[in-house]
């Protein structure tokens, strides 16, 4: 264009507008530095016209920053330098303000609309326009503190919201009026949390298709960050840190996303995160070309032409599923390596040339066939891989619903993602407690907990079969397979300090979290399992290393807060246990929380279980006695509990021992009626003493004989 003489301000955006479709053509705003804005048209028969020159901004001083074009609206971030030339930093750096206008193009021409401002007083954005929100990304100058989080627009909503997608951090205010758009104002509440958080590492920044934003860090991290404020890791580029200078092109088709870095053309599944095919490509300046409809190939602009670049696979191809086919054969790798008794590596090419392991070759050839070709399953097969499959038919269905229902998630609108995600988290957890329970399948079922707590409570109700029964019970109708995985696996000493805790630990969590009055029921059913199973004194069981009541204390004691409720709890496990140092121990923590009632019934019950408990529980409850007048009312029970060997001096040496005490030799009688007195103890020591001794009931049948001596016997003449 001849107009554009030089010099010229810097060019901030190329932006293709919308159109009404009666014009089939393109519109095109060319926006400059200083907010003059072009609007052209192409026609066909013509070429490019210019339809009409605008003024973006209302300053003379005011520079354009960042602009983008959602809908019939531009949006800009746009720098307002301040009258004082001599104003410190920190105002300086707050001098920018994204602004937003409407930009009609109809067949009367085109119409500008007034300037709303989205946000006054903020830091320097990068503007991104996906097809509901705008993304503002701080520019790689901006001020320490705004440089770590997102902001993220809503106009329909008019909602504003603040992330901090590595920190977990979501704050969202709605602006109802121009006073509620001061950046300042809208960080109040924030600042003290915000300002602990580490800078944001972004490299480069683009919209993908969905409407989500894709981040490339430093490190090669290639990040998702939904509308929503939430992220998610999508793959990790080779070739280490990258310099400020490397470029790095960015784009979706699909569900796949296109990368370019450095001349290598990277295909990546988006919602799985799987490298699909990595090209090496001989030039390295290329651009993505918008090819709208056609989400199976990939146009790129280069100095040397157009290049189109196709991925979809034929439907018919008799080609066997790469992906599935190598999880067979690096399963089989780790299955054999773990048993044998070589030090050699075993690798996936030995396995497929070595003939050596049939299992593997034999699955993958059965996969192919039932998988890839649907129609004609058993075509070609071995008569034995034939037999197999219809052995194996009912573990393939199974797997290609799972893959039908992974499909159904990824595919599903929000309102039932849900019920999905809960069946498919069932699935895999009962995949799981049917498998070896090794490293690595605790720590899967660690993150599945993690991710998706209330879908695996269910998954774990429904695999153990938990249901109360008439008379409220909790019953559990798992088979032992399953028991000894809940039961067996690693144990804490095994996995590490890695977080990953063992699966006993992980279903006491969820009875915390989800059912927190079925936790002793369940620990209970546990040791009558555990009794069954393994010999009582075995190395072997669980009860041989850690008590199960122990561990289940050990998860109650993680919790953030304490409250009444967990002391409850804690009671509760010790005296499921009915193991005697339990019992004692909760015993004690009753009396220190002074539940006399409580005291005497645990008494009552838990000294039948043995003599040398009901000595230990006898003996504590006589020492408290001794101390002070609480356990008066229930002296008649406690007097019943007296074990048989203790003699009377055995039952004064204990209340002695115990006395409370005091500075000053007391009184006779004492005026606060506390102490112990004689008369307390008296039916005690008088049912000890009218006590048949031991010693008397052992020699009682000779003792008890009618003539003493006996007679002399006859003499024989």
């Amino acid at each position: 264009e001849r107009n554009w003489q030089p010099p010229q301000p810097a060019l901030v955006g190329l932006l293709f507008l919308q159109s009404p479709l009666t014009w089939g053509s393109w519109v095109l705003a060319i926006v400059w530095e200083h907010g003059r804005t072009e609007v052209w048209h192409f026609v066909v028969a013509v070429g490019w016209q210019l339809l009409q020159t605008l003024e973006l901004c209302q300053g003379a001083r005011a520079r354009i920053v960042s602009v983008c074009s959602q809908g019939a609206s531009l949006v800009w971030c746009e720098e307002r330098p301040p009258l004082d030339a001599h104003s410190d930093m920190s105002k300086c750096a707050f001098r920018f303000c994204i602004c937003s206008r409407a930009l009609e193009v109809g067949e009367q021409g085109v119409r500008l609309g007034t300037v709303r401002i989205v946000l006054h007083n903020s830091p320097e954005y990068q503007v991104l326009a996906s097809p509901q929100h705008i993304f503002l990304v701080p520019a790689a100058a901006s001020f320490a503190t705004t440089s770590k989080f997102l902001l993220v627009w809503h106009p329909e909503k008019a909602k504003l919201t603040i992330t901090a997608p590595s920190a977990g951090f979501v704050h969202r205010k709605v602006l109802h009026s121009s006073s509620e758009s001061d950046f300042r104002k809208l960080l109040l509440g924030s600042v003290g949390l915000l300002s602990g958080l580490a800078p944001l590492d972004i490299h480069t920044s683009a919209v993908s298709n969905s409407g989500g934003l894709l981040l490339v860090s430093t490190k090669g991290a290639v990040n998702m960050v939904e509308p929503d404020g939430t992220q998610r890791h999508v793959f990790d580029l080779e070739g280490g840190p990258l310099a400020q200078g490397s470029p790095v092109q960015l784009k979706t088709f699909g569900s796949i996303l296109a990368c370019v870095l450095s001349g290598v053309l990277y295909l990546i599944d988006q919602n799985s995160g799987r490298l699909i095919e990595k090209k090496i490509l001989s030039m390295k300046e290329v651009h993505f070309l918008e090819s709208p409809g056609e989400e199976d190939s990939i146009q790129l602009l280069t100095q040397t032409g157009i290049y189109s670049f196709s991925f979809s696979k034929p439907e018919d191809s008799s080609r066997p599923e790469p992906c599935l086919v190598e999880m067979v054969f690096e399963e089989a790798c780790r299955y054999y390596q773990r048993r044998s008794l070589s030090s050699s590596k075993l690798t996936v090419e030995k396995l497929k040339k070595g003939g050596v392991f049939q299992a593997p070759v034999a699955l993958a050839a059965i996969l192919q066939h039932s998988l890839r070709q649907k129609q004609k399953a058993a075509r070609g097969l071995q008569e034995t891989y034939a037999k197999l499959l219809s052995t194996m038919s009912l573990e393939l269905q199974s797997y290609m619903s799972l893959e039908l229902l992974k499909t159904c998630v990824v595919c599903a609108p929000e309102s039932e993602v849900e019920s999905y995600c809960e069946e498919l988290v069932e699935q895999e957890v009962s995949r799981v407690l049917h498998s070896d329970m090794d490293k690595d399948n605790l720590a899967y079922l660690n993150s599945v907990f993690a991710s998706f707590p209330k879908a695996a409570w269910k998954a774990t109700r429904s695999c153990l079969q938990l249901q109360q029964n008439g008379d409220g019970l909790l019953v559990a109708r798992a088979t032992p397979e399953v028991w000894k995985k809940v039961l067996g696996g690693p144990q804490q000493e095994e996995v590490g300090q890695n977080g990953v805790v063992p699966l006993f630990e992980l279903i006491c969590a969820s009875f915390l979290r989800f059912k927190p009055k079925w936790l002793p029921s369940f620990v209970e059913l546990t040791q009558q399992y555990i009794s069954i199973s393994w010999a009582y004194s075995s190395k072997e069981g669980p009860e041989g290393r850690v008590p199960l009541y122990k561990r289940a204390l050990g998860v109650l004691a993680r919790k953030n807060k304490r409250s009444e409720a967990d002391d409850e709890m804690e009671l509760e496990l010790l005296l499921c246990s009915k193991r005697p140092k339990a019992v004692l121990q909760a015993l004690h923590l009753l009396i220190r929380l002074k539940q006399w009632q409580r005291v005497v019934e645990v008494a009552e019950k838990f000294s039948k279980l043995s003599p040398l408990l009901n000595k230990e529980i006898f003996t504590t409850l006589l020492a408290e006695f001794a101390q002070h007048r609480e356990l008066d009312p229930y002296l008649d029970m406690l007097w019943s509990l007296c074990p048989a060997e203790l003699t009377a001096s055995d039952i004064l040496t204990v209340v002695l021992q115990h006395l409370p005490r005091s500075q000053e030799d007391p009184a006779p009688f004492s005026s606060e009626g506390n102490q112990l007195t004689v008369g307390l103890l008296k039916p005690l020591l008088q049912r000890v003493v009218q006590r048949p001794c031991v010693q008397d009931e052992m020699y009682s049948d000779a003792l008890q004989s009618p003539i003493f001596p006996p007679p002399t016997p006859p003499r024989e003449h």
